[in-house]
């Protein structure tokens, strides 16, 4: 068993990888240049969901060409900044690939066996912290025009269903009784029961880091400036020691997994969010509106909508067109809500090309675990891939193939 380990990395990940590990005992430093649960954090924003039955990879059969009539319309939710795509290339291409039905199952199985609990991994967490007052239980609904709408997207479902997920179907009738602001421009929904949401994703992680603390664990606020074995060198050279190394920086892992010599193939999925404050009402629970791909979601500071996949890396400024075409969906979904004010926000989901983290120890060096690149459902399953991380340096067997994630598939 480790004595003592740095989490690199003050995300939903890395602060549940350093907490897991300070509950067995282990004397943790977790280090990042932003404290944990502010905007500045992936987890910070986008939708809030713990979407347990998000067993879909992001590439699907005829993405190519769904993704070129998508960024030929104003009002898709997938936008790029073109001067970028040279640079994502290298990147998109074994994505499309990935696509196809043959390569999405084992994908699927994958996402399965770390997505399906976790829920019940927040909880756990979570519990006996002040973290837990932002946690919710509830269903989740996609909701649709009409019923061929959802019908169009059937192996999606299908896929869903083979996964152990039950799906209520409602028309129109239930969905005016379940929510009369609705606008009747929807007329189906899909819903899935015991998913779950935070009410405030930036405080729920800043609540647990500050347990963290209390708790005898120890934060730094740094840059990393490179890893070796047993040592984290800072940007203003000096260093940190440890038995063990977690590296869960997000889409910042990339950069520092090249210095190890690993090919992580991770990509900045830029997300939005519009945050509508003192809204005139809001839903009693989060849910997607399947034709536009972006999630409403009610939250303390007000009624969340969150979506959009942006490509155009780490350095470009935010993007104005992402932030109106959610005004335009919320408008069109709600017709009648008001609100006093907004919040806009950016934030850089870690992708890979098969959709699935890096998660392991490295083969040449198990003393450093990669823990990082949960495209956009990171907040989803931060809580599971931080204690597998603690699980691999207590040498905890895992209960599921940990093949699939290994940190060298892209060599």
């Amino acid at each position: 068993m480790a004595e003592t380990a740095i989490v690199i990395g003050a995300g939903i990940t890395g602060v549940a990888a350093a907490e897991w590990l300070r509950r067995d005992g282990v004397r943790v430093t977790l280090v990042d240049r932003i404290d944990p649960g502010s905007d500045g954090q992936t987890s910070y924003g986008n939708a809030g969901l713990l979407a347990r039955s998000a067993v879909l990879p992001l590439s699907e059969p005829g993405m190519m060409w769904t993704a070129l009539k998508m960024l030929a319309d104003r009002d898709s939710p997938l936008f790029l900044k073109w001067r970028y795509l040279p640079r994502l290339a290298p990147w998109m291409l074994p994505f499309l690939m990935n696509g196809q039905t043959r390569r999405m199952m084992p994908i699927v199985d994958a996402l399965t066996s770390i997505v399906t609990d976790s829920v019940d991994q927040h909880e756990a967490l979570a519990k006996g912290t002040k973290a837990e007052r932002y946690l919710r239980r509830g269903p989740y609904s996609y909701i649709f025009r009409d019923r061929a709408e959802y019908e169009h997207h059937a192996l999606d479902w299908a896929m869903r269903r083979r996964a152990g997920f039950k799906v209520a179907e409602l028309g129109r009738e239930d969905l005016a009784s379940l929510d009369p602001h609705l606008s009747d421009r929807y007329g189906f929904a899909a819903r899935l029961e015991d998913h779950g949401w935070l009410t405030d994703p930036g405080r729920y992680v800043a609540a647990l880091a500050q347990h963290f603390t209390d708790q005898g664990g120890r934060f730094v606020k740094a840059e990393v400036a490179d890893i070796a074995a047993g040592r984290v060198i800072l940007a203003d050279g000096s260093d940190l020691k440890a038995d063990k190394i977690v590296l869960a920086a997000g889409v910042w892992s990339g950069a520092l997994a090249r210095r190890l010599k690993q090919k992580a193939m991770i990509e900045s999925e830029r997300g939005y969010h519009l945050v509508l404050k003192e809204p005139s009402f809001m839903p009693a629970h989060p849910f997607m509106v399947a034709e536009a791909s972006f999630v409403v979601t009610p939250m303390d500071q007000g009624l969340r909508c969150a979506g959009i996949v942006e490509f155009g890396g780490l350095k470009a400024p935010m993007s104005q067109a992402p932030v109106n075409l959610l005004k335009k969906r919320i408008a069109q979904v709600y017709p009648g809500l008001t609100w006093a004010s907004e919040e806009t926000w950016m934030g850089h989901r870690p992708s890979t090309p098969d959709s699935l983290p890096h998660i392991g120890a490295l083969a040449e060096n198990p003393d450093i675990i990669f823990a990082f690149g949960a495209q956009h459902i990171g907040l989803t399953l931060g809580p599971r891939m931080g204690r597998m991380a603690a699980d691999i340096i207590a040498g905890r067997r895992p209960n599921i193939d940990l093949a699939p994630f290994r940190p060298e598939r892209f060599r």
